[in-house]
């Protein structure tokens, strides 16, 4: 595996991990110095977090941002993100170093903060609900509840299309048709167990379809799923909103539905109505948060949230919502680990019933 880092601009390691300056602060705190003013001698104590409660001073020293895929994804560009917000809008005096630890869904990077990162509270995380399909398709050993949940970030609606020529009009005559003759209509999307596939899953059940019945195509990338759909391969396809945008509006793809709570405009020129005005009770955001490792201090997980707080509240991180045409889908500290685990059960449930998890 390439672990691949970054501040202003990107350079690779080799190695399973890399010596971060995570282990670097580790091997540094093992020095002991003689406390002659005190008329002791000993190791000064670390004092960064407080195990009791209360905040602690943070950060002290450079926070490493983890973007558990390769550089240009969703995680990856959250990550960045965070790290210009946090640096550029002086909220932080020490550096923010992002690095990219891709492979299998998320779970590499995963597997890398809970065992090599646990109890270093300056190892910070970017993860999502795809990290949670990701888990169970790969059968991964360490799990997403293993991590310190700091907040949710952001979400992107998923959108339904079919081809311009398409008979389908309208998300219900689709899916009478996936109900009736699941074998008759070739779903794609992004990978399997994802967000794609999951809300594919969802619309089935609530349908009263077989999930498992669903053909489902997975594609490495949008621009597959777009030729596959333009030659007539697939009958429909998931993927994020932005996705599909440029062919909607080009006239070549209709937009049938999206997941959120609201309709929004996906290239058509006027709001596409949500799968829950269509008759279907589904809504799912591919949303992004940020995790910490496990064993970290209550005062330093305090520290941590008060920071992402106070980025969320930030002028320049409304603006980079807007930019990026993210939607603000915050929640921190016990509100963020109670949706956690929720979304875990749900997700995990569907998973199941559509054959993905054991």
């Amino acid at each position: 595996m390439t672990e691949v880092r970054g501040t202003a601009g990107l350079r690779s390691r080799s190695g399973p991990f890399g010596r971060t300056a995570g282990a670097r602060r580790r091997a540094a705190a093992l020095v002991c110095v003689p406390l002659l003013a005190l008329g002791a001698g000993g190791c000064a104590k670390d004092d960064t977090g407080s195990g009791s409660g209360g905040t602690a001073k943070y950060p002290t020293t450079t926070i490493e941002l983890m973007a558990p895929a390769a550089p240009g994804g969703g995680w990856d560009s959250t990550a960045r993100a965070l790290q210009k917000t946090l640096t550029d809008s002086k909220l932080v005096t020490e550096s923010v170093e992002v690095y990219n630890v891709p492979g299998a869904g998320g779970t590499l990077g995963l597997s890398q903060l809970v065992t090599k990162n646990k109890g270093d509270s300056h190892q910070l995380m970017v993860t999502g609900l795809v990290m949670i399909g990701g888990v169970v398709t790969n059968k991964s050993p360490v799990k997403l509840s293993q991590v310190t949940p700091i907040a949710t970030l952001t979400a992107e609606q998923e959108v339904i299309v079919v081809p311009a020529n398409s008979k389908y009009t309208s998300l219900q005559q689709l899916m009478t048709d996936a109900k009736a003759n699941p074998s008759s209509i070739n779903w794609g999307g992004g990978s399997a167990g994802g967000t794609d596939q999951i809300l594919v899953g969802l619309l089935a059940k609530a349908a009263g379809a077989d999930p498992k019945a669903m053909k489902y195509v997975a594609y490495s990338g949008g621009g597959e799923s777009k030729a596959a759909l333009l030659s007539g391969d697939l009958t429909a396809a998931v993927s994020g909103a932005s996705e599909y945008s440029d062919l909607v509006a080009a006239g070549k793809l209709r937009a049938l539905a999206v997941s959120g709570s609201t309709g929004i405009d996906v290239g058509a020129g006027k709001p596409t109505p949500t799968i829950k005005e269509s008759g279907y009770d589904v809504e799912l955001m591919n949303w992004r948060g940020l995790v910490a490792p496990p064993g970290i201090k209550d005062g330093e997980r305090a520290a941590i949230i008060k920071l992402v707080d106070d980025l969320h509240s930030s002028a320049q991180w409304k603006q980079t919502l807007t930019e990026q045409k993210w939607e603000d889908f915050y929640r921190s500290g016990d509100e963020a680990k109670a949706y956690f685990e929720s979304e875990n059960d749900r997700i995990t449930d569907v998973l199941s019933e559509i054959g993905l998890a054991d």
